[in-house]
Parts: C-alpha cells; structure tokens; sequence
C-alpha cells in the first residue's frame, strides 16, 4: 500500500515536472516568437516619412559638410582644379590676427547677450505670470519681434542709432550719445548687443512663461502662508522649479549667438574696422573672396569649437536641472 502510494505520488511529480517544462518552453518560444515578429514589422508609414528626411538631410548637410572638410586640406578656390597641402590652413588660421579677433568678439558677443537675454526674459516671465491686468496682451506684444526679419530689425535700428539717438542726446546734451555709437569701435558692440537681445528675448520668453506656470499654485500659497516674501518665493521656488528652462535657454541660445550673422551685417558690417565682425562673416566674407579652402578650415575649428562648449555645457549641468 505504501509502496503503491510512493509510486503514485512519484508518477504525479513527474507528470508535474514534464508538463512544466513543455508549458515553459512553449511560452519562452512563444515570446521569442512574438518578440521576432514586432521587431521585424515596421510600419511602411514610417518609413515613407523617414526615409526623404534622411536623404534631405544627407544632401544638404552632412555630405557638403564632410565635403568642406576635406577641402579644408587642399589649395581650392570652391571650384577648378586643387592640390592637398595638409595643414596649412590650420596653421595660418591660428596665426591670423583678424580671425582671432573675430573669434574674440564671438565668444564675448555671445556671453554677454546670453546673460542679457536670460535675465530679462525670466523678469518678464515672472511679471506677464503674475496677477496683472491685460497680461495676455502684453505677452503678445512681446512676442512680436520674435516674427520679424532680423535684417530688418537691424536696418531699423540702424537709423535710430545713427540719427534719432544722436539727436536726442544732443538735445538732452548728453555728449557721449552725440556721435553714433555704430561708428565707434569701443561701443559698436553694445548696440549689436541691444539688437540681438531685442530680437532674442520672445523666444526665452515664451519658455520661460512655460516654466513658471509649470509650478502649482499651491506651492506658492503654502509659502505665503509661512510669511515668505516675494523675493524669497522668488530664489527659493522660481528659480529652482524652473531651472531646467534655464538650462535649456542657455545652452540654446549660447548656440545660436555664435552663429550670428544678419543682425550684425545690417548694422555694422563687421564694422568699424573688424571690431565687430565675428565669425561666420569672416567665413561668409572669405569665401566670397577666393579663400573657400582657408575659410573652410576656419569653419571646421569653430565647429569644433561649438561642440566641445556644447558637451562641456552638458557636463557641467548634468543632474543638477531636468524639467
């Protein structure tokens, strides 16, 4: 009987143990399966829209890129016959005095209108998020520069510096404003600094709105409640709720003033003298005057020079913001 039940037993654990594993295997094979199947199934939708992009952007940018590399090695003119000579454009580039200059202004241009742009972008966030009549409007009116053509902006202001400024100061005989500040080569700057952050500042400021109004109002009413001033909700919460804006607005717009361009063409040309020419004119202008190769080397330097303050921008903000 004992032995008969033992047997019993022995049989139904078997049975167990042999059905487990079929039912197991069935399943891992069935997962394999279906995990086969989806990895293979692509939408044709998908590529429809893929693969257009891939070539547009292979032919417009990443093969004339990795072309002007390789020409940045040669003697060419941008057509005609060339010869490779190395690194003789690399070398001429760090010993040439005007583009050194420009790489000067560049950086310098683009630091300080970041932190222009930034800190009156955020001001005015907090100020069209708060309790004010016709906020709405306002923000629209604010928004409007942001819609208009940076050459014409800068043709605009153009005039008002060379002619109405002047005028005005002479009346209120205010003597430093008298002259135009475009012809002056230690206050050119400012003015293009002006322009870019008058244009600039829409942009960061819609992202900045965006990151205030993220905040529960309730955070704000707990603080009041614990006699918080406005200027301590201001560093306590603002600014570190939406840190992650800022970041975002720094790293972005750093970028896009280094590659400045229209705004500094309308209103000074690079001028006066080279005191205000940055780089991508010195590089626009160079081409237009037989230098494609040397240009070309110059242009591959600062490209390198944006990514590697670009990573190093990232590196040193990691962790520390996310929206």
């Amino acid at each position: 009987m004992a032995t008969t039940t033992t047997e019993s037993v022995t049989t139904a654990g078997s049975r167990r143990r042999g059905g487990a594993a079929p039912r197991f295997q069935s399943r891992r094979g069935a997962g394999r399966t279906g995990l086969r199947t989806g990895r293979n199934r692509v939408d044709p939708l998908f590529l429809v829209f893929l693969i257009p992009t891939l070539l547009l952007f292979t032919l417009a940018i990443t093969l004339p890129a990795v072309m002007g590399i390789v020409l940045s090695f040669t003697d060419s003119v941008g057509f005609g016959d060339f010869r490779f000579i190395g690194l003789t454009n690399y070398v001429a580039v760090f010993s040439d005095p005007a583009i050194l200059q420009a790489y000067l202004f560049t950086i310098g241009f683009s630091l300080v209108t970041v932190l222009v742009v930034n800190a009156l972008a955020f001001l005015l966030a907090i100020a069209l998020t708060s309790k004010i009549r016709g906020k709405i409007a306002l923000r629209a009116v604010f928004v409007l520069p942001m819609v208009i053509s940076g050459i014409v902006i800068a043709y605009v202001f153009s005039f008002l510096f060379a002619n109405s400024l002047p005028a005005l100061a002479t009346t209120l005989g205010f003597a430093p404003l008298e002259q135009s500040i475009l012809a002056n080569p230690d206050l050119a700057w400012v003015a293009v600094v002006v322009v870019t952050a008058w244009q600039a500042i829409p942009s960061t400021l819609l992202i900045y709105i965006a990151g205030v109004l993220s905040i529960p109002a309730e955070v704000y009413e707990a603080s009041a409640l614990d006699g918080a001033s406005a200027w301590r909700q201001l560093v306590s919460i603002t600014a570190p709720l939406t840190a992650g804006y800022i970041l975002i607005n720094l790293i972005i717009g750093f970028k896009n003033f280094l590659n400045s361009y229209d705004i500094i063409v309308g209103l000074t040309d690079g001028g006066p003298g080279t005191s205000t020419t940055s780089v991508a004119m010195s590089i626009f202008k160079g081409f237009n005057g037989g230098d494609y190769a040397y240009q070309m080397a110059n242009a591959t330097i600062f490209f390198v020079i944006a990514v590697v303050i670009a990573v190093i921008q990232l590196r040193a903000t990691r962790g520390k913001a996310a929206l």
